[in-house]
C-alpha cells in the first residue's frame, strides 16, 4: 500500500522540485502518511529526491544553464553552510526559527506575486566579482538554513539568486539544482551508511521522482518564469501549512 501512496506523490514532488524547489514538502509527508517511521521516511525521501534532482541538473547542464563559476562557488558555500546549520540545529531549539519563517512567508509570497518577470533583475548586469560574492553569500546563508531546517530551500535559492545576484532564472535554476544535489548527496551518504534508507521503496519512489523531474524540467525549459512563479506560490503555501502544523504539534 505504501507504494501506491508514495510513488504518485513522488512524481508530483519531482515536477514541483525541478521548477521551483520545495518538492520535499510533498514527498516527505507522503512517506509519513504511508506509515514509514520518521527517520526512515526522511532517509528514503532523500534517496528519491537525489535521484530526481540528478536528472533535472543534467538536463539543465545540457541546455547550458550551468555557469561553472556560480556552480562551483555555490556548491562549496552551500555545503559549508549546511554543515554549520546542522551543527547549530543540534545545539538549539527550532520553535523560534519556525515562527520567524512563518512571519517571513507572507513577504515572500507578496514578492513573487508582485514580480511578474523574475528575469527582469538580470537585465541590470552586476560586475562579475560582485555577482560571485553575492552568489557565495546566498549559498552560504541558505545552506545554513538547509542544514538547520530545510523545507523550501530550492525556492529560496531561486528567488535570492535572481533578485540579489541578478542571475537570469535559467542560470539560477542550474545553480540551485547543483547546490541541492550536493547537499542531498552528502545527507544521503550518511543515511546509507547508517542503514536508514528503505532501498526498494526509495528506488521505486526515485523512479517516479525522475519522471516528475523530467516533465518539470522540460516545462521549465519551454516556459521559464511564467511557470516558475505559480509553482513558487504553491510551494510557499505548502511551506506555511507545514510550519503551522509543526508549531501546533
Amino acid at each position: 500500500m505504501e507504494y501506491f501512496i508514495v510513488c504518485p506523490l513522488a512524481l508530483i514532488a519531482g515536477f514541483v522540485d525541478s521548477i521551483a524547489g520545495g518538492g520535499g514538502l510533498i514527498s516527505l509527508p507522503a512517506f509519513i502518511f504511508a506509515g514509514i517511521p520518521v527517520h526512515n521516511a526522511i532517509a528514503t525521501n532523500k534517496l528519491a529526491s537525489t535521484m530526481g534532482t540528478t536528472i533535472a541538473m543534467v538536463r539543465y547542464a545540457i541546455n547550458g544553464y550551468m555557469v561553472k563559476a556560480f556552480v562551483v562557488l555555490g556548491v562549496a558555500c552551500g555545503l559549508a553552510g549546511s554543515y554549520l546549520g546542522s551543527n547549530l540545529a543540534l545545539q538549539t531549539g527550532d520553535f523560534a526559527f519556525k515562527a520567524i519563517m512563518l512571519a517571513v512567508l507572507p513577504f515572500v509570497a507578496f514578492f513573487v506575486l508582485r514580480t511578474k518577470d523574475l528575469d527582469r533583475f538580470s537585465k541590470v548586469e552586476l560586475p562579475r566579482k560582485r555577482a560571485l560574492a553575492i552568489t557565495a553569500a546566498v549559498a552560504l546563508i541558505i545552506g545554513v538554513y538547509d542544514g538547520f531546517y530545510g523545507p523550501g530551500t530550492g525556492t529560496f535559492l531561486m528567488l535570492a539568486l535572481t533578485a540579489l545576484a541578478h542571475q537570469d532564472i535559467r542560470t539560477a535554476a542550474g545553480t540551485t539544482k547543483a547546490i541541492n544535489l550536493s547537499t542531498n548527496a552528502a545527507a544521503l551518504a550518511v543515511f546509507l551508511v547508517n542503514g536508514a534508507v528503505l532501498l526498494p521503496l526509495g528506488l521505486a519512489a526515485g523512479a517516479f521522482n525522475i519522471i516528475g523531474n523530467w516533465i518539470g524540467s522540460q516545462s521549465f525549459i519551454r516556459q521559464g518564469s511564467s511557470i516558475a512563479r505559480p509553482i513558487m506560490l504553491v510551494v510557499v503555501v505548502l511551506f506555511a501549512v507545514r510550519l503551522l502544523f509543526d508549531l501546533m504539534v
